[in-house]
């Protein structure tokens, strides 16, 4: 492995830190996060005009400009220490890949272009509140999430006039503002059950999206009901079950999520340092306490271990191996001692719920829900390790 970032990639680093630095300051992200979008449209048609984000690691014969998740995952850790609202992650990270893994050649070339340029975005629709299982990063793919048999998710029946969905998706990213969503649903009933991805306008008839109320605002989340919407099947088997698509995709999404959070777990720390240098008490600079000198050091030590686990991971996944799960684990376990240190050291106006701090503890604790929590990452990443079977361990 080199560990050196290539021109291009300092580069992307370098053009999306200015970019976010002028347009999505502290003020910028809470007046984001009240437009009915759940984001600022005018900056996610900068980022896809100007630094093409959105079609970076889509191929250039869709637009795109044919990157690997190294590339993804350092343009996440940006997003992540501006806490950026953006719909990079539900388009970009999960959407995306779908389409260019399962859809067919007409598919690929009517959707993909237009997530290249920002023009369209996407959500993945996936049942109740399992899409850390879906992904095969807290449980197996051939768990339940998606519900089963006739009763529970999304049932897809097909009729004369086609593909009908019916059913109801809970905190979905980015799904009150998308214009195309992917839904996973179990057709066949008992006796050939299985779980298939359709394509669904946004705007389609029988779709009900209702904005919901997160902990994290940061990400847009809503609930989708379907009832008799009509849906194009992706891709054109209709005999392939594709959770084992969704586990392989789970491995790249955790890798782009440890970069996002490890960014967002440096800046967290960075703030309470500046911070520290500037309050004092006893007449000099908390920040020269031994006290507050160790504890700022065992973040410091935390953060730069977890971004050596996301980067390895960012490039691990782009050659095959999978520890995207492990690294997603440390840096959501950074982010969460980061942001809560962060709290604490800012004594009094730090516990204000308006306080900036605030954003980053939410974060990490949003991200811990979203997509399970550190013990069980790190749990299913040993158990598929074989780490718990006897005689995996040498006494």
């Amino acid at each position: 492995m080199d560990a050196r970032f290539t021109d291009e990639q300092d580069e992307i680093r370098r053009a999306l830190r200015e970019l976010l630095h002028k347009r999505c300051g502290t003020e910028d992200v809470r007046a984001a996060v009240e437009r009915a979008e759940g984001h600022d449209p005018a900056l996610w048609t900068a980022l896809g005009e100007q630094l093409g984000l959105p079609g970076l690691a889509l191929p250039e014969r869709y637009g795109g400009a044919g990157c690997s998740v190294t590339e993804v995952a350092l343009a996440a850790e940006e997003l992540g220490r501006a806490l950026a609202p953006s719909p990079f992650l539900a388009t970009a990270v999960l959407a995306a890949p779908l389409l260019l893994a399962l859809g067919t050649e007409a598919q690929r070339a009517a959707l993909l272009p237009g997530i290249a340029d920002g023009g369209r975005t996407a959500a993945l629709a996936v049942p109740g509140t399992r899409l850390g299982a879906a992904l095969a990063l807290t449980d197996a793919h051939g768990g339940d999430w998606a519900g089963g048999g006739r009763s529970g998710g999304v049932q897809a029946r097909h009729g004369d006039d086609g593909w009908r969905l019916y059913g109801e998706a809970d905190q979905v990213l980015d799904g009150h503002s998308a214009g195309l969503l992917l839904v996973p649903a179990h057709a066949g009933g008992y006796a050939r059950s299985r779980v298939l991805l359709f394509l669904v306008a946004g705007d389609a008839a029988g779709v009900v999206r209702t904005r919901r109320t997160a902990l994290d605002t940061t990400r847009g989340q809503a609930r989708i009901q379907l009832r008799h919407v009509p849906a194009e099947l992706l891709g054109a088997d209709q005999d392939t079950d594709i959770r084992p698509a969704l586990a392989a995709l789970g491995d790249s999404v955790a890798a782009v999520l440890a970069g996002e959070a490890v960014g967002a777990a440096g800046r967290a720390l960075e703030r309470t340092v500046e911070y520290v240098k500037q309050r004092e008490q006893f007449g000099r600079a908390i920040g020269s306490f031994q006290a507050v000198k160790h504890r700022l050091a065992d973040v410091y030590v935390a953060v730069r271990a977890a971004r050596s686990a996301a980067y390895y991971a960012a490039w691990a996944t782009a050659h095959g191996e999978q520890v995207g799960g492990l690294a997603l684990a440390q840096a959501l376990e950074a982010l969460r001692v980061a942001a809560g240190e962060g709290i604490q050291l800012h004594g009094g106006i730090g516990f204000t719920w308006e306080h900036e701090a605030h954003l980053y503890f939410k974060r990490a604790a949003g991200d811990e829900l979203l997509f399970g929590p550190v013990h069980r990452l790190r749990g299913h990443a040993a158990a598929s390790a074989g780490l718990f079977e006897r005689g995996a361990v040498a006494m």
